[in-house]
């Protein structure tokens, strides 16, 4: 049966070892738009990775003869891992890494393969969508102007880097940006770890890894986070909510450049680069002896502050709500309907967003959600959508106009603007025209003067 979920321009990666199922493999997918690679033998471009849509075929088979574990094994992360075994193990966490749930029988079918494969093809498809969001490369603000030149200038540093920020400002998209720019460490892999989910217990297995047969239930060897996270970039979100006692393990590889499994009496060199973050003030806690200040020292060679949402302004949020918008309606769906209302523009830019980032998204997701299924910017149902945006404070175009002190603002300039907006219908792409200035500057000073929607043109309001 052959799935209805398109699938093409897709690289499938196997390690077969001693299972054959490469041919297997190619003749299922022989119909579709499908490069099928035998990677035992076969180097692969994390370059390729990148530009592609890529999903991993192993055998258990190589991972129980170590084949896979002395050549490098990170050709693989970035891309899912579709596991194949002679007998069914239902996900044992014993057998499998707890992050590797796709497993298919040795007998598979072309059906079940097929079927597999399209379901992971959505999800890569998704997460493309999302990681590609404008929250990684919007800097219309100075302040965000100001960080894209920092991480310019030390993305190609070996260092390590700290980054601050409030919760949903997107630290995590600043350290990509950060791995993807430099020059060696960019083309390995990116590894991300929450420091505030790891669960007691496991520190040691996570982050070192363990042999084959270290533990009651190690099955298989596993590499911690930081062999993973060799010859490219460790993540560590969160770093604040890191235990001391978690806190020296780490300063140690740092310091010593090595790991050893559990289990295993061998040390292995590592060569990583990392950068850590956080929304707590780490200065505080090291005085508090929350934290290790040899640590902090280590971690906050280089540090960067990615700005609130409310520090960007009114130009990022609405370029981000555009952004996020578009990725949910569409791009054909997006190109047959009007440009984005001015009123609600005006009302995401009056928003205030406690979860920065992370909230404008989720409504900007709920907007285009309805947009598209509506085929419509239906005005009605939006700005009842945006009353009941949870932490969000929306500002409707026809709520009342704060009071406020004009007496130190250029009032011709006002008057100037509010006589051209109505000449042109209060259409801004028209009165940008006709003042002869951008819209970018336009909608700055109607922000600047606190030009309200419709406001007449005679006669300043109270």
């Amino acid at each position: 049966m052959r799935t209805t979920t398109p699938i093409e321009e897709l690289d499938l990666y196997v390690w077969e070892g001693k299972a054959d199922i490469v041919e297997r493999v190619a003749r299922c997918m022989a119909s579709l738009d499908v490069e099928v690679t035998r990677a035992d033998d076969t180097a692969v471009s994390p370059q390729r990775i990148a530009a592609r849509a890529s999903i991993a075929i192993v055998s258990v088979s190589v991972i129980d003869t170590g084949a896979l574990v002395l050549r490098d094994w990170q050709a693989t992360h970035g891309m899912p891992v579709i596991w194949v075994g002679a007998a069914p193990r239902d996900n044992d966490p014993a057998m499998y890494p707890a992050e590797y749930s796709y497993i298919l029988p040795l007998d598979f079918t072309c059906a079940e393969l097929r079927g597999l494969v399209s379901k992971l093809v959505v999800q890569l498809r998704a997460h493309s969508a999302q990681t590609a969001g404008a929250d990684m490369l919007v800097a219309e603000s100075e302040s965000m102007r100001a960080l894209m030149n920092e991480v310019d200038t030390f993305a190609d540093c070996d260092t390590s880097v700290l980054v601050h920020g409030e919760t949903g400002t997107g630290k995590e998209r600043i350290a990509e940006l950060l791995h993807r720019k430099h020059g060696r460490y960019g083309t390995g892999p990116f590894v991300a770890v929450n420091c505030g989910a790891i669960p007691d217990g496991l520190f040691e297995s996570l982050f070192f890894g363990h042999a084959k047969g270290s533990f009651t239930g190690a099955a298989l060897a596993h590499k911690g986070y930081f062999e993973q996270a060799d010859g490219g970039t460790l993540f560590l979100d969160e770093i604040g909510d890191l235990p001391l006692y978690q806190q020296v393990k780490l300063l140690r590889v740092l310091e010593d450049g090595t790991v050893t499994r559990i289990g295993s009496a061998t040390p292995l060199k590592v060569d990583f680069r990392l950068v850590a973050a956080t929304n707590r003030q780490l200065p505080q806690l090291v005085k508090e002896g929350g934290f290790r200040a040899d640590l902090y020292y280590r971690l906050a060679v280089i540090e960067l502050l990615v700005p609130s949402l409310e520090e960007r302004g009114a130009v990022d949020k609405i370029a981000l709500f555009k952004a996020f918008v578009a990725s949910v309606v569409g791009g054909e769906r997006l190109d047959a309907l009007p440009e984005l209302p001015y009123w609600l523009a005006d009302s995401v830019a009056a928003m205030r967003f406690p979860g920065n980032v992370r909230e404008l998204r989720n409504l900007a997701e709920r907007v285009g959600v309805t947009v598209r299924q509506m085929g419509s910017w239906d005005a009605p149902r939006l700005r009842r959508l945006l009353a009941g945006s949870g932490g969000a404070q929306p500002a409707a175009a026809e709520a009342v106009a704060p009071v406020v002190d004009r007496s130190k603002w250029d009032m011709a300039e006002r008057s100037r603007l509010l006589a051209a907006l109505d000449a042109n219908g209060w259409r801004r792409k028209d009165t940008a025209q006709y003042l002869g200035i951008s819209r970018k500057v336009l909608w700055e000073k109607i922000r600047k003067y606190q030009i309200f929607d419709e406001e007449p043109a005679t006669g300043e309001s109270e």
